[in-house]
């Protein structure tokens, strides 16, 4: 049964700045790959972080938005985590949409 997610992802953009869009547009494919039916992308920009992550002041952030199976998440995690891009991953599972109501 497909559940609704939300994924946030810090990029470590540090020498490719002008090339967000394609590591993005790659995390994209990845996603659909592993069976994500992406509902939105959330393009956060750049930020500083509260304390260095792997010695990065700041990270570009990127938020998805998808329908996916439960096992998904876990294919992502170990998938992303290998990914020199991704610098860190949090999933969140969000509340079922709600359909419209029936027009009476």
């Amino acid at each position: 049964m497909n559940k609704r997610y939300e994924a946030l992802l810090a990029l470590d953009t540090r020498g490719k700045e002008e090339s967000v869009k394609d590591i993005i547009e790659q995390l994209e494919k990845t996603f659909k790959a592993e069976g994500a039916k992406i509902e939105q992308v959330q393009r956060l920009e750049k930020r500083e972080l509260s304390y260095a992550l792997k010695h990065m002041t700041s990270a570009y952030f990127v938020n998805f938005i998808f329908e996916a199976d439960t096992q998904v998440i876990s294919k992502l995690r170990l998938k992303l985590k290998l990914d020199e891009n991704v610098a860190m991953q949090n999933y969140l599972q969000l509340p079922a949409k709600k359909k419209a109501e029936a027009a009476a």
